[in-house]
């Protein structure tokens, strides 16, 4: 998302039904996408990989690209494997938001935001990224550019216009002009930025801003593209939406490899405010898995830079119920994790979108919680991102007690995972033999010969690696 959230917020979540899981139902069918088509998948280096979001202009006091490249170690024992970094793009003038601007008004879409520092540090960044063994992707909006982006003189015709000619906004974006992808010129030149970016700079893939308002056929083109220079992986904003294309599975179609769980994470936002139950919960679990296809990375998240800017930090959201959430998002299917700049420091203000709002770093309490969690998508095979992962069995998702139990399988290795959503205490007999499971994290759980004893929101995560 880019400029004003709550509009864009609103979009998101018109059709977007969640996530739903019933009793003895396997998650990841392997029918409902049966027809789908797929020449390019995600590279190998993300099958167990975890995202971080960077906020260059945030992220460290001078909010400089070289700044920011003497963290990337710290990053890197973390646990992270792909930095994803917000637009590095010069921002527009005219119109301009709050003194800094919007990052996703872009002026020139080969060139760094001389904030940031220059091209070469850019790409001292990049390989000292790779040289620790990390990934690159970056933000790429193609939907709307700046009003003084250069194509708004030159190439005119690259922009949607009015009845009466004169070039046209979307939504509250003021800031910003809307592309017409209906002449063939802009799709042209729009791949041939982001080649140029792979090509000369290395990177290793794109975060496309609103990709669901863009047509398919771009993306699926110049993925085509870029897969000629280096193989890349390419994330979506976007879940279900069908804002301009009915069959929204086109864009995981040789173009995305994935997606944003909009849904699930708006819905546990409403569980822990008490506004949404453990049932809209279930509903969520079953139209979601059936809707979305089954090799695609579902992006959880318990922030990300609208979610915090817009609508509060993960104490505001969640409050004491964030690790439940946070397992949660490491252990479903399909699950891709996402951290945000400050989030390991336990960041507790909503940081500024249009202006410098440092963030507060020394507060190391949450890198343990981190490095944990990343070690087990590295280690348990069965957690793997997309295809690679094990299909969920549900054990239990009894509405009497509240308790949502599943387990996964991989090739050398098993997860069982145990989540309360009861405001009591609960318990739940397994009838399983659970003597090769060690328990990998727990809080607020007995267990004693496979029966489950359960505080409120407690959770627990047992594994076998073979």
């Amino acid at each position: 998302m880019t400029h004003m959230n709550k509009t864009l917020s609103q979009l998101i979540l018109i059709g977007l039904i969640g996530l739903s899981t019933t009793h003895s139902q396997t998650q990841n069918s392997e029918t409902k996408d049966s027809k789908y088509s797929k020449e390019f998948y995600a590279p190998e280096w993300s099958k167990n990989a975890v995202i971080y979001e960077v906020n260059i202009r945030q992220h460290t006091e001078e909010g400089t690209f070289s700044a920011f490249t003497k963290d990337i170690p710290r990053i890197k024992a973390l646990g992270a494997d792909i930095l994803w970094l917000m637009p590095i793009h010069p921002i527009g003038f005219k119109n301009r938001k709050g003194g800094l601007g919007s990052y996703y008004s872009v002026q020139n879409y080969t060139k760094v935001n001389p904030e940031y520092g220059n091209t070469d540090e850019f790409k001292n960044l990049v390989k000292v990224a790779h040289d620790n063994g990390l990934k690159v992707i970056i933000d790429w909006v193609a939907n709307h550019s700046a009003w003084d982006n250069p194509w708004i003189e030159e190439k005119p015709e690259f922009y949607m216009k009015d009845s009466v000619g004169n070039i046209v906004t979307q939504f509250d974006w003021t800031d910003v002009a809307k592309f017409d992808y209906s002449n063939e010129e802009l799709h042209d030149s729009m791949s041939s930025a982001m080649e140029y970016w792979v090509k000369d700079c290395d990177i290793d893939g794109y975060r496309c801003d609103v990709a669901f308002l863009v047509p398919a056929k771009f993306w699926q083109n110049t993925r085509a593209k870029l897969e000629k220079i280096k193989p890349v992986f390419m994330l979506a904003e976007m879940e279900a939406q069908t804002d301009i294309n009915p069959n929204f599975k086109e864009y995981f179609e040789n173009a995305f490899n994935a997606n944003y769980a909009w849904g699930y994470h708006f819905l546990s936002h409403e569980i822990s405010h008490g506004n949404k139950s453990y049932n809209d919960f279930l509903e969520h679990m079953k139209n979601n898995y059936e809707e979305i296809p089954s090799d695609v990375f579902k992006m959880h998240f318990l922030t990300n830079h609208d979610e915090n800017s817009w609508n509060g930090t993960v104490l505001e959201k969640y409050g004491n119920e964030w690790k439940k959430w946070s397992v949660l998002n490491y252990t479903l299917p399909q699950s891709f994790p996402l951290i945000y700049s400050g989030e390991e420091a336990n960041n507790q203000k909503r940081l500024e979108f249009f202006e410098k709002d440092q963030i507060k770093w020394g507060d190391t309490s949450l890198y343990n919680w981190y490095r944990k969690l990343n070690s087990l998508k590295h280690r348990i095979d069965c957690l793997a991102n997309g295809k690679w992962g094990g299909k969920a069995k549900v054990l239990s998702a009894n509405t009497l007690n509240s308790l949502y139990v599943f387990s996964r399988k991989g090739a050398n290795s098993e997860v069982l995972v145990a989540v309360s959503f009861s405001k009591r205490q609960e318990e739940y007999n397994s009838n399983l033999d659970l003597s090769g499971f060690e328990e990998f994290v727990s809080d607020g759980v007995d267990l004693n010969d496979g029966k489950f004893t359960i505080q409120p929101n407690g959770f627990i995560v047992l594994t076998i690696n073979k």
